[in-house]
């Protein structure tokens, strides 16, 4: 029996869990997405920040075909030279020291608390124990990284969260002060926050949270899940403002599409980790590490981290020009491809009326447009996006 792709049969089907767009995709090529009905969107989310090359690079369909055609799977009993090659490749970009590979950014986030608890248990001080992460941030969804994502709508009916964590307020110099301690064994910080409607943090809260680790000695983790891989012209968005992380979180595009995710570690965490502290059964996985490498060499050979620079730079300057026009705009912040739209009202209104122009846009944070498209969007492509705002905003009453 074969199941009708439709609203009513995704509902008999599966779990509640997303609100998906009234889409069927067949397929995709470059910056587009095909339906089943041979109408052609263009993409300027990239499956939520995943696809950062788009659909259908060359380098990745072949680097995934090979090594299929090789192993797909033998476990992380073995050694395994995708494994082996990725891990150089990140330890040389990020100058940290150890790698560990899971399947996706909450799986990532997981490890990362635990690695900080099992450090921290080294410390002498058994109540050492508190994890904090910022205001509006997004972690992710399992029961640890829910714990840490401070938006009521995620954690309400699932008490009790994880003990001996909590949030500081955004760019709230004062209540860092006020909530780390002794006590603390690290902190998550998302350097530019996707999911909370694309806001940068303060270089004056970065400096003060570089002081108190030096004062209480506790990690600093780098949530560079969505802004990393070179989406904010740098290949993490921490770089742009300074930080040292000792823990730095990747996934979304890394696995150039398949899931994968990394935690890398800096040399005072080396140790901390034994046999068996940590696991699983797919991360790392050899073809998804092959996808990765891809990946990374096209990011540097195409050099899309300029790429996106220029490009987001060119949208932001565009969408201000709307600006002066549409009162409806309230504010267009930019990092890179990694661009969020205030406007007046529920965002979710952009979204459904760009579909109707072929655009598919993203809606956070209740009235945030927000646009993370390949890396490697052409400007006739983001001019496409442009005029569908423009006539959006002009329609408009």
């Amino acid at each position: 029996m074969r199941s009708v792709i439709n609203s009513e049969t995704e509902q008999r089907l599966f779990f509640h869990n997303y609100k998906r767009l009234p889409l069927s995709v067949s397929r995709g090529e470059g910056r587009y997405l095909y339906m089943e009905d041979g109408s052609r969107y263009l993409d300027m989310i990239s499956g939520i920040g995943v696809n950062a090359l788009g659909y259908g690079d060359r380098r990745i369909v072949e680097a995934i075909t090979r090594q299929a055609g090789k192993l797909i799977h033998a476990s992380n009993l073995f050694m395994m030279k995708p494994q082996f090659e990725l891990a150089e490749k990140l330890i040389g970009i990020t100058g940290l020291s150890k790698v560990f590979f899971a399947n996706s950014g909450t799986e990532a986030i997981e490890a990362a608390i635990k690695l900080s608890r099992k450090w921290a248990a080294g410390s002498g001080n058994p109540a050492k124990k508190q994890v904090l992460s910022l205001s509006n941030c997004f972690h992710g969804r399992t029961y640890g990284a829910m714990s840490l994502t401070a938006k009521p709508k995620y954690l309400e009916g699932f008490d009790p969260l994880l003990p001996a964590t909590g949030s500081i307020a955004f760019n709230d110099i004062e209540d860092l002060e006020s909530k780390v301690t002794g006590d603390t064994a690290a902190v998550f910080v998302e350097c530019v926050q996707g999911e909370g409607g694309v806001h940068g943090i303060s270089k004056e809260f970065l400096a003060l949270l570089a002081e108190l680790r030096k004062k209480h000695d506790f990690l600093v983790v780098a949530d560079e899940i969505q802004a990393g891989c070179g989406r904010t012209g740098k290949f993490c968005s921490y770089m742009h403002f300074g930080l040292e992380p000792d823990i730095v979180c990747l996934a979304k595009p890394l696995g150039g599409g398949l899931p994968l995710s990394a935690v890398i570690g800096s040399p005072k965490l080396e140790n901390v980790f034994a046999a068996g502290n940590h696991g699983t059964t797919f991360g790392g996985n050899p073809v998804a590490c092959a996808a990765g490498l891809a990946l990374i060499d096209a990011i540097y050979e195409d050099a899309l981290m300029e790429r996106a620079t220029e490009s987001g730079e060119w949208l932001k300057n565009e969408i201000d020009a709307l600006a002066a026009r549409h009162p409806q705009i309230e504010d267009v912040r930019q990092y890179g491809l990694m661009i969020g739209i205030t406007v007046r009202r529920e965002a979710s209104y952009y979204v459904e009326e760009a579909l109707k122009r072929k655009v598919i846009v993203n809606a956070t944070s209740q009235n945030v447009i927000r646009l993370l498209p390949p890396l490697n969007l052409d400007l006739d492509e983001a001019q496409q996006c442009i005029d569908c705002l423009d006539e959006i905003f002009s329609q408009e009453t």
